[in-house]
């Protein structure tokens, strides 16, 4: 009897430990062990940064990654996310609306766009979390002296010259501008911004240097690009404020965050924190070849406290 009893209070004793395992440590200990989290991004330097800001906050924070970023085009990569290819990647409430969702009309203001954004991928099973407040919008851009002799400063007055002088100018874009409902077809529009086929397709980053060269005359950047400043280069006005909203978030799979819920919490001081301001440095610091996105990502985290 005595060696029964025994017996009992040791299996007793360790259906206590084993069910009390990670007691103590929250969810992250016993949902994280076995999943590995699909990050993905896009394929310019904006959005290689963005992937890799999470990738490092998550693997900082316990949590495995599998790194699929460098995918060309908003849709491909959209197709990724609903398909399960991605568990996550950073996209932009405009080109969701505009384009994702295929929404003929703007949103609104940051938080309006985001708000319906999120509320209409609900039935997507796509769970938006918080945005950051640096805004991506497109951007027309021209050399300052080239703006100046022309007496272009706002989109209204390009569309005008190109009216009275077509073929003239020559546009630098990527081939995903001059197809998206907020891109190319909607400038035609609004701003009767027709080049015609004065248009040279190109991948963004390349538009820079095609301006200083004096290859093209007008270029299609991204507000966020540091290129900006470094090229000297005359943002011109959207003075009827055709585009919409760009502010970037994480949107992630529903199974994906009910399996990791801590996900949001980890990624929120991020978007907190990135301005335009934040994602020039950052963006100029990979495209001046000085770093790497995985270098401008880790030491931007770091330096804010954000992983150790």
């Amino acid at each position: 009897m005595k060696k029964i009893a025994f017996l009992f209070i040791i299996i007793l004793t360790l259906t206590i430990t084993i069910g009390c395992t990670g007691c103590n440590t929250g969810t992250a200990t016993n949902n994280v062990s076995n999943v590995v989290v699909k990050v993905g991004g896009k394929d310019f330097t904006e959005q290689l940064i963005l992937a890799q800001l999470a990738i490092k906050a998550l693997e900082a924070n316990g949590i495995k990654t599998e790194d699929k970023s460098n995918v060309a085009g908003s849709d491909t990569c959209r197709k990724a996310l609903e398909s399960g290819e991605f568990d996550m990647y950073w996209e932009y409430t405009g080109t969701a609306w505009m384009m994702l969702l295929a929404n003929e009309t703007i949103a609104g203001d940051a938080k309006t766009t985001f708000d319906k954004v999120k509320e209409a991928d609900k039935a997507n099973k796509l769970v938006w979390l918080d945005y950051a407040p640096m805004n991506d919008t497109y951007s027309l851009v021209m050399k300052e002296d080239k703006a100046k002799e022309l007496g272009i400063t706002s989109y209204t007055e390009l569309g005008e010259y190109i009216k009275k002088n077509p073929s003239k100018l020559i546009l630098a874009c990527d081939h995903e501008f001059t197809a998206r409902p907020d891109g190319l077809p909607g400038l035609v529009t609004t701003y009767g911004t027709d080049f015609g086929d004065s248009i040279k397709i190109m991948d963004m980053g390349i538009v820079f240097k095609t301006l200083a060269d004096g290859q093209a005359d007008v270029g299609m950047v991204l507000a966020t690009d540091g290129r900006i400043k470094q090229f000297g280069l005359k943002v011109l006005k959207d003075d009827k404020s055709f585009f919409p909203i760009y502010n970037a978030a994480p949107c992630i799979r529903e199974d994906t965050l009910a399996k990791v819920p801590q996900i949001a919490d980890i990624l929120k001081p991020i978007s907190e924190k990135l301005t335009d301001e934040v994602m020039q440095e950052l963006n100029l610091k990979v495209d001046s070849g000085e770093m790497e996105p995985n270098e401008a990502a880790t030491e931007w985290l770091k330096a804010n406290g954000l992983i150790k």
